[in-house]
């Protein structure tokens, strides 16, 4: 159903397909993973921030595309421009061709070939492993994990021309953060993912299990986002920020452990919210101060 209160738009429809949300994410981090590296010229930083946009664009309106059945059976996603019944599915497509190609060609001409392989591998991960992989198993969060992790990267890879050890630094980072912060919406729109035949760790087994391992994920990011320091590449600020930062988000992961309760889920997820902008800000911060 469309929103009542709202005049059906083709250009917001649209920008709903790419996710604009998500988009913006994926955008800051490249940009993260950018002036981390040391910084590029305007051409290659606008390139690769462009074509990260475009590319993520491309994958959440080509996932919107093969969900649009199981879309109309879920609250948070019966409004989308597909189950809603508001753009047909030859639109999406067309935008979804576009965007790819736009990105393409930032990536590769105004970036490098080493940061368009990136960004098409993500892509290819997240719509067509990841996608069909979320009726059949669990396991498709720390896969899908994989592309969502990408985007500093990317930027890492636009700026240095190489993939070192802080890029993958941050990649892990941003890997590791997912997972507890999707395990946490996954236990309270359980009923949800149900009705739409998703398989999510509370389904699949227990809240309780989902609480264990998004404790497990949040307790990897300890020693992770402290890596940044003692590979020499971030100081004593932000490494007081990562430790402060990565213990609170355990902490509130632990709420009712031994209750199995889902009265971790809601807090977790908003501690998932802020922890990765406060990390980076942390980060940034400690490069421009120290």
């Amino acid at each position: 159903m469309s929103d009542p209160g709202r005049t059906p738009s083709m250009p917001r429809d649209l920008l709903a397909l790419a996710k604009p949300r998500i988009t913006f994410m994926a955008v800051l981090m490249a940009w993260v993973g950018i002036w981390f590296a040391g910084g590029a010229d305007m051409t290659t930083t606008i390139g690769t921030l462009l074509g990260t946009a475009f590319v993520v664009a491309s994958a959440n309106a080509l996932n919107m595309i093969i969900e649009r059945d199981g879309d109309k059976l879920m609250s948070r996603t019966a409004n989308r421009p597909l189950p809603s019944g508001r753009m047909n599915t030859s639109t999406a497509v067309a935008f979804a061709v576009i965007t790819a190609a736009l990105s393409g060609y930032f990536l590769w001409f105004l970036a490098n070939p080493l940061t368009f392989g990136l960004g098409f591998g993500a892509l290819i991960g997240y719509v067509w492993v990841y996608t069909p992989l979320k009726r059949k198993s669990s396991l498709a969060l720390p896969i899908g994990a994989i592309p969502g992790a990408a985007p500093p990267l990317l930027g890492w890879a636009a700026a240095a021309r190489s993939v070192d050890a802080p890029g993958l630094v941050l990649f892990a980072i941003m890997f590791l953060w997912q997972l507890p912060h999707f395990l946490a919406i996954s236990v309270y729109l359980k009923k949800d993912y149900s009705g739409a035949g998703i398989v999510v760790v509370p389904l699949e087994s227990s809240d309780a299990n989902a609480q264990r391992m998004a404790l497990t994920y949040a307790l990897a990011l300890v020693p992770m986002s402290a890596a940044l320091y003692f590979l020499g590449v971030a100081g004593w600020l932000y490494l007081a920020v990562a430790l402060i930062s990565s213990i609170a988000f355990c902490a509130i992961l632990l709420k009712d452990i031994r209750g199995g309760t889902d009265a971790w889920a809601k807090p977790g997820f908003l501690a998932s919210l802020i922890y990765l902008p406060v990390l980076m800000l942390g980060l940034f911060i400690d490069g421009v101060l120290l």
